[in-house]
């Protein structure tokens, strides 16, 4: 079978590797840097499992900048492209989802189209409307940054919003690539399926929401926040999962998702989703405050990944507290090798660590690492179980 894959994102190649196992794939991408690395056999992300298939060499994979030749022929096109939060309109920019339903449209007319990106509830019957064709199927992804391929390979469950005898072949095809066979598939309608995608992200944000809290507690009454976290998790109804205190959620997901479900909210009541989001920015707020506290000389950020094994530091909470503390006045040097440029947000950048370290009299980080552990006495860190 052929398949396309539009966007060579972590959602992107984890999918084109996946399926690649099986099929013949073609990954299609605007930046040509992304598509020389993979047809070189590097991955243009960060993902050790992903490049551990791609040096394996049993894939049928290669990519390209030419949409139209990759569409033509194919039987299904899975869309993963960006679909960011945009402030002014209070909803997600799905404008390059809707180029990719375009370029198809325009040489295949048979393709099923299967969007992967996060998309606002109501999204996939609105475009079957404007592109006047239902061979737009939603399937949301449920993956970890870092994780993505080992989550396509053994996936939690898989969603397609679709209940029809393509929307069965569209489970089949993801699960007959999956290394499990005993994994849960629901086929609902398309509205339903977007909104598990964003009620699962706004879940998790609301998780993490509130092992911050218990920890800007603990701090303010100096409290042992793993004794409280612990015992809390004892109960099995709450559980040992996304427990670990942070600076705050942040990430390519959870930020936009549960902002894209706030505004699908306008004229529902609701409380949980905005208080979300208010605790986020009051985590960070209070995370400012505490490093503020201590008058470092020089503070020195540590990485502004979100995740371990991830180079994504789109709308991370570190970038926030960056800003907060510039507004401060507090001088700062970052070391971020997964940063492009010369300077990060107007601070000097350290591309080497043990200059880095050296340079300030306060390190702060989300995340403890082994390459931190000889500067244990001046990081500033929530981390208690030093994972993400």
């Amino acid at each position: 079978m052929n398949i396309a894959i539009a966007g060579l994102g972590y959602v992107g190649l984890s999918n084109a590797i996946l399926l690649a196992r099986q099929h013949s794939v073609t990954a299609v991408d605007i930046c040509a840097q992304r598509v020389a690395a993979l047809n070189e056999g590097r991955t243009p992300i960060e993902d050790t499992l992903s490049q551990q298939h791609l040096d394996g060499g049993r894939l049928t994979l290669r990519a390209t900048t030419d949409p139209q030749a990759a569409y033509a022929g194919a039987d299904y096109v899975f869309i993963a492209t960006p679909t960011n939060y945009d402030p002014a309109t209070n909803a997600f920019d799905t404008t390059s989802i809707e180029a990719v339903i375009a370029q198809v449209l325009a040489v295949n007319d048979r393709a099923t189209m299967i969007i992967k990106s996060t998309v606002p509830v109501g999204y996939t019957r609105q475009v079957r409307a404007e592109f006047g064709t239902d061979r737009i199927v939603f399937s949301p992804e449920f993956l970890r940054e870092g994780r993505a391929l080992e989550d396509n390979l053994y996936p939690s469950r898989i969603v397609v919003g679709e209940v029809s005898a393509r929307g069965a072949a569209v489970a089949e095809l993801l699960r007959a690539a999956a290394l499990v066979e005993d994994v849960p598939v629901l086929l609902t309608n398309p509205i339903e399926a977007e909104a598990i995608k964003l009620f699962a992200n706004t879940y998790l944000a609301s998780r993490v929401a509130a092992f911050n809290e218990v920890d800007t507690l603990a701090m303010d009454l100096g409290l042992d926040a793993e004794e409280i976290i612990g015992g809390l998790c004892l109960d099995p109804l709450i559980g040992q999962s996304y427990n670990n205190p942070s600076f705050g959620y942040g990430g390519y997901c959870l930020p936009k998702d549960s902002k894209q479900l706030r505004a699908n909210f306008d004229d529902v009541p609701q409380a949980l989703v905005s208080a979300t989001l208010a605790s986020n920015d009051a985590r960070k707020a209070a995370m400012v405050e505490a490093i503020a506290a201590h008058a470092p000389r020089r503070v020195g950020i540590y990485r502004l990944v979100m995740k371990q094994g991830s180079d994504n530091f789109r709308a991370s909470a570190m970038q926030d507290i960056i800003r907060q503390l510039a507004a401060r006045g507090v001088e700062m040097v970052v070391h971020e090798p997964a940063w492009q440029g010369s300077d990060c947000m107007g601070h000097r950048l350290e591309p080497d660590f043990d200059r880095f370290a050296a340079s300030c009299d306060m390190i702060v980080a989300n995340r403890r690492t082994e390459q931190l552990r000889p500067h244990a006495d001046k990081v500033f860190t929530r981390d208690i179980y030093g994972a993400d």
